[in-house]
This record gives structure tokens, sequence and C-alpha cells, in this order.
């Protein structure tokens, strides 16, 4: 079998770009929260984690900047300590909210480098996305562990042993508002639990991030979002009541009730566009391999309503001047009217 070349001095593609600029952007973002963590966390193992995070991502910016500046490609702005973060600002989270959060912040990591090695061909950023992998999946073992030694792991729920292999033989078994109504499956559940897991966390986040907003608009956007993702739980959550099965814990108790300026707004609402979005990868999956209608339908209407946040969120950042503008193709109309001017 042939292996393919990858030769570090072709020229970035689009994909690559895509992503290391995106990956830039959330690592300067992740360094400006866990800076603020460090604060305030009293935990000395969870200090531990976060410091660790801290370094990788610091560590993630230099490669980035290295690879840029070797195609003599604009750095991002990003977010910055100076300006995106009072690290001084009152607690605003515990000590537990920042271990779930870099717990998710490993399995989101899992999520996106995975797709940047898919679509490396050169051999640098290849190894660079290879790297930050393994990183990633370090940080939801660590992370794992230790919640699971305090008690704050939230396990999916365990099922009881079959007798032996058994096929479907009904289109029963697809059906979810009358008649004989299945059990959900293992896939089912699955999904359920970790999309209660993501909703758990980002409504949380919004809740501080709501209440220390500076703007009213963003204030009221933060808001929106917090309405969405309780509603979200609550439809997942009663799926698994209704089958007799356990509902991971909320975790809106750790926010204190602090209203001091912490984040930007600027940084608050692009963070949350960018969860969104992650959130209808998330469901668009959990729609794909969820077999009854009923909940179906319930994945559809909630990827509508949760698109319809992300479009407005990205409004706001436009009307704002926060957005910045991604790496894109010539625009060889303009190009030929400059020529011609």
């Amino acid at each position: 079998m042939t292996s393919m070349k990858l030769d570090s001095a072709d020229k970035l593609t689009a994909s690559e770009l895509a992503q290391l600029w995106t990956a830039y952007l959330n690592d300067t973002l992740s360094i400006c929260e866990v800076t603020y963590f460090l604060n305030h966390i009293e935990d000395p193992e969870i200090r531990e984690l976060l410091s660790w995070s801290l370094q990788l991502s610091k560590a993630h910016i230099e490669k980035i900047t290295t690879i840029f500046k070797g195609e003599q490609y604009p750095i991002p702005k990003g977010f910055t300590l100076q300006e995106d973060v009072n690290v001084d600002a009152p607690r605003l989270y515990s000590d537990s909210f920042m271990l779930a959060w870099l717990n998710q912040f490993g399995k989101l990591g899992l999520n996106a480098y995975s797709t940047s090695v898919q679509t490396a061909t050169r051999e640098d950023v290849f190894d660079y996305f290879s790297e930050c992998l393994s990183e990633s999946k370090e940080v939801i073992k660590q992370t794992n562990t230790l919640m699971l030694n305090k008690g704050l792991y939230n396990k999916p729920p365990s099922l009881p042993t079959p007798e032996g292999i058994d096929f479907v033989h009904s289109q029963q078994f697809l059906a979810g508002w009358f008649g004989d109504i299945r059990p959900i499956t293992s896939p089912e559940i699955a999904n359920l639990h970790s999309n209660i897991e993501r909703n758990n966390m980002g409504l949380a986040a919004l809740i501080g991030y709501a209440q220390t907003a500076q703007s009213k608009e963003v204030t009221r956007y933060l808001l929106r979002g917090k309405e969405i993702a309780e509603k979200h739980i609550e439809v997942f959550s009663s799926v698994l009541e209704e089958n007799d099965l356990p509902v991971p814990k909320t975790i809106s108790s750790e926010v204190t009730d602090s209203t001091a300026f912490t984040l930007t707004d600027k940084l608050m609402v692009f963070k949350t566009t960018v969860l969104i979005g992650v959130s209808l990868g998330y469901y668009g999956v959990s729609l794909a391999g969820n077999p009854r209608k009923d909940i179906g339908v319930d994945y559809s209407r909630l990827i509508a309503e949760i698109a319809k946040f992300a479009v407005d969120g990205a409004d706001l950042l436009i009307k704002k001047g926060w957005l910045e503008e991604p790496p894109k193709a010539a625009d060889r109309d303009e190009l030929a009217k400059k020529k011609d001017s």
C-alpha cells in the first residue's frame, strides 16, 4: 500500500486554513477563561489540570502562529487578556463548574481535532492536529478520573442484560405517539444523556454570562439562550423520565451572584454562537441515529430553534463590529474592477 506524501512546503489548503484559524480563536478564548478561573480555584487537583490546559492552549497559539508566519498569512486577532477579561473580577463559578467546564473542553476538542486531522494533508499541520487530538484524549481521561473521585461525574444509566439477540419485526419500532410505544434504545439514551449534559453546562455558563454582560441587548440575547437551554433540558429529560431512567444533575447552582464585569460581551456572544454550532452538529447526529419518530420530531424542531438563535448571534456580532472574518476565496469580479479602475 503506497502512502500519500505530506509535503510541508505545500501551500495551506482552505480546509487547513479554516481549522487552524478556528483553533486559534478558540484557544485565545480559552486562555482568557482559564486565566480567570485560576485566580479563584481553590481545589489543588483541579488547579493542576487547569494550569496544564492553559499551557496547552498557549503552546497551540505559538505553533499556529509559526505555521501562519511561514505562510506570511495574517495572524487572527482572537481574544486577549488585556481586552477581553477582567481576571480580578469576583468569583463567578464554583470549582466543580470549572472541572466540568474542562471536561467538556476536552470533549469538544476531541470532536474538533478529529475533523482537523481528517482534512489535513500537509505534514506539519497533520502532526500538529494529531498532537492536539492526543492532548484532548488525555484531558478527558484526567478530568473523568477526578470527577469520578469527587462524585461529580454523571454516569449514563446502565441497562439490563438481554437473554439473547433479537431483531425488529414490526414498524411499531419506529412509532412514538400512539399504540404500544417501545422503550428507548441505548443509542437514544446515550444521545439524550449527552445532550442534557451539554445543555446543563451551557445553561450554567449563560446564567453567569447574562449576570455580568454590560449591554442590555447582549443580556437579552444571553437570557434567551438560557431559556432555550432550560427548554431543551426539559424536553430531553422528559423522555428519560418516561422510561424510568435517571436524568443528569443540573449545575446551575454552581454560579455565584456576582454581577461584576468579567468577560467582554464580544467574547460571551462569540462563545455562545460557537457552542450553538457544536450543538447543531450533535443534534444532527442524534437525529440521524434515532429511529423513534416522536423523538426525531423533537430533534428537528429544536434544531430549527437553535439555528435561528445562532443566526441572531451572528447578526449581533456583525452589528457590534465583533465578528472577525475567516479566510475566504478571492473575489474575482472585484479584482477585475480594480484592474480596470
